[in-house]
């Protein structure tokens, strides 16, 4: 804004924001009591640059409350309390700050009656709307809405304005009153006593597995090709045993045994009767003197924010991984996270799975995914352990109170020592350091001009890679541990920067240049251009050399060729992280040619500039023998005024092969924003116009 002439001050949030800082912390010290302390002190010395930055934005900024580390956040939660709220990509997130309004097609609205007695919590369902494939899982407000508002804090009069307001305004459920018959795009039903006890894994959350069928569905995957319920350990390999030794002691591994269970703050510790539960596993476990409680088995509280779900697992121990890799064994992890696509809780955890907190409890007591769930040992059972729906209603009644929300919620924006010992600049322009591996004044707008470029096609593109199915936001740009051998980690060496500070891709994100290298760089990903070959490399075509996708990408830069993708469905899947879209951008990737989005990724795109294609239902790349060889052009008017939402595109080959696709730009105003190379320079430049 300052360098196009403009008021720099606009540069602002017009509406009230809070910027809860999280994904950081990593998990150096775990089955310790002084965990969270010392978690923080690393988590405070690796990222002392960038807590410095957005410190100085909770000051160069107006109408914003930064949250300092120490919390956690989910957006969809908050639809368990009759609020309505959905996940956003970053690149959105800001657009909104500055004034622009939300652009999207209105989804469905699925009617879903629920009956019986629920299990489970409804913050719970509202979390992991995105895991099942849902905008939002919400629920209208209630008496129990009212009876978390008194628990969590809340006073009375604040609960009372509440039920007014809505029931006045014909929002509040009362079951004790005649309902109103509303009217849905469609409806589902649900006994909730049909529900069986589950599990997701061992590669995406929407792959469920009731607990009778575990053992059976776990050996049919180390059998099965790799794939997404798979593998493809031989039949004489699946019985190996890994003999080593563990802190002196002699040890042993086998496939599917528990390297990693963990309780994981995103989707299930803001629900206490699960919190509790837990809890409960482990007390009635050290009752028939199978464990000690949660801290004796190894459970402790290790930080306050995202960890393990998003990649941030730490190392484990040394012994450990070496018995993994030296014997090729499928180690699992057992973990409450929303999420648990391949490579992404840790590298060496091929085998991942979801569970409810007690059953992270009762997967760790057992020690192996391949859990016979009639007997945890010779003499005890499992029901021996499950606490009832009363025991857990009766703790919960009697030990969380009002006060200790009171007590964080009063505390939670006073930051921490370290938080406030933090020296900033003053000021609203940031002064760049150029030598700053951390924080790195961003390419997007370098070379804006007041003038919008204009629509584009694409003229005879490489394909830079060739996906399947289910390609997820993990794939695209990884949040976890730098690999030591990845372009990234060859960036970092070359400006000084010891290995054992290479820190995580998530809390590299102010820096371009890391993570644009950092892009396509999941060790598990699956590439149809290395034939089989498992890893973040690619061809290039017109040489047939392979390369890091990242090296591959600059030299199709610097020959002056752009590239294009192909993928199946769901691309996209997982996080709504922005990376996943603005990595693309910056490796010279004009389109993405897919089968089908996943709705936030999909965003994400349009925001940086990326032309989104769908091909036609019932067709893919393998309908038309395409190869990923070919030579792409996509054409466009380069006026956008001659270009509208979800028209019909063709797609033309080199080697004489055209198809029909959809135009995945879906408003008018997402069209303006690709005549204007990206969403943040549509605003700026309105912004401008504005002052003027």
């Amino acid at each position: 804004m300052n360098n196009l002439g403009g008021d720099s001050n606009k540069i602002n949030p017009s509406v009230p924001v809070d910027l809860v800082i999280d994904h950081s912390v990593q998990v150096d010290v775990a089955r310790s009591e002084n965990a969270v302390q010392a978690n923080m002190e690393l988590e405070f010395q690796r990222n002392k640059e960038r807590f410095a930055f957005l410190k100085w934005g909770s000051n160069a900024f107006q109408n914003m409350l930064v949250v300092p580390p120490g919390s956690d956040s989910h957006t969809t939660m908050i639809d368990g309390l009759g609020v309505a709220g959905w996940g956003v990509g970053g690149i959105e997130a800001e657009a909104a700050m500055l004034g622009q309004p939300m652009s999207m097609v209105l989804p469905g609205v699925v009617g879903f009656k629920l009956s019986g007695k629920l299990r489970d919590d409804r913050a719970t369902i509202a979390n992991m709307s995105p895991e099942y494939g849902a905008t939002m899982g919400f629920f209208p407000v209630d008496h129990v809405t009212l009876q978390y508002l008194k628990l969590t804090g809340r006073s009375d009069e604040t609960i009372s304005l509440n039920e007014s307001y809505l029931r006045a305004n014909r929002m509040f459920v009362d079951y004790s009153e005649p309902q109103i018959e509303r009217v849905y795009s469609s409806c589902l039903a649900l006994n909730l006593e049909d529900v069986e006890p589950c599990i997701s894994g061992p590669k995406r959350p929407h792959d469920r597995v009731t607990l009778r069928e575990m053992k059976a569905n776990w050996h049919a995957c180390l059998d099965n090709r790799v794939r997404f319920k798979g593998f493809a350990i031989p039949k004489e390999s699946q019985g190996k045993v890994a003999e080593f030794s563990f802190r002196g002691t002699p040890a042993q591994l086998r496939h599917g045994d528990v390297v990693i269970a963990v309780i994981t703050s995103c989707t299930n510790t803001s629900n206490p009767s699960v919190m509790l539960g837990a809890a409960l596993v482990a007390k009635k476990a050290c009752e028939l003197e199978l464990e000690k409680y949660l801290n004796q088995l190894g459970f402790h509280i290790i930080g306050y924010g995202c960890t393990t779900c998003i990649g941030n697992s730490g190392d484990i121990d040394e012994a450990v991984a070496s018995a993994i890799i030296e014997n090729d064994l499928v180690a699992a992890t057992v973990l409450s996270g929303n999420r648990n696509f391949e490579g992404r809780v840790h590298p060496l955890r091929r085998d991942n799975y979801l569970a409810s907190p007690p059953l992270v409890v009762a997967y760790a007591l057992a020690g192996t995914s391949q859990l016979v769930w009639e007997k945890m040992e010779s003499r005890y059972f499992f029901r021996d352990i499950w606490p009832s729906n009363d025991e857990v209603a009766q703790v919960v009644h009697s030990s969380v109170l009002p006060d200790m929300f009171k007590a964080t919620y009063q505390a939670i924006t006073k930051g921490n020592p370290m938080w406030n010992q933090l020296s900033v600049p003053s000021g609203n322009l940031y002064a760049w350091d150029s030598k700053s591996t951390y924080i790195h004044d961003p390419p997007y707008f370098k070379s804006m001009t007041m003038s919008p470029p204009g629509a584009h096609g694409v003229k005879d593109a490489y394909c830079l890679l060739n996906f399947g199915d289910s390609i997820t936001t993990d794939h695209i740009s990884p949040a976890g541990n730098i690999h030591k051998d990845s372009p990234a980690a060859r960036y970092l060496m070359e400006r000084g920067v010891d290995r054992r500070d290479f820190n995580s891709y998530g809390s590299r994100r102010g820096n371009d240049e890391v993570m644009t290298r950092g892009t396509f760089a999941n060790i598990r990903i699956v590439n149809k251009l290395l034939g089989g070959e498992v890893g973040p490399k690619t061809i290039h075509i017109s040489t047939g050399e392979k390369l890091s996708v990242f090296d591959a990408a600059m030299r199709y830069k610097s020959e002056g060729h752009d590239t294009i993708i192909l993928a199946g469905a769901e691309y996209g899947s997982g996080s709504s992280r922005d990376w996943a879209a603005k990595g693309p951008k910056l490796l010279g990737v004009k389109a993405v040619i897919a089968k089908s989005f996943e709705r936030i990724h999909r965003s994400n795109l349009v925001g940086m500039g990326i032309i989104p294609l769908c091909f036609k239902a019932g067709e893919d790349a393998e309908t038309f023998g395409l190869t990923g060889h070919e030579r792409y052009s996509i054409d466009l008017p380069s006026n956008v005024s001659e270009i509208r939402p979800g028209q019909d595109v063709i797609v033309a080959t080199d080697n004489g092969k055209s198809f029909t696709c959809t135009l995945h730009f879906d408003t008018e105003v997402e069209l303006a924003y690709f005549d204007h190379g990206g969403i943040l320079q549509y605003v700026i430049r309105n912004l401008i116009h504005a002052n003027h």
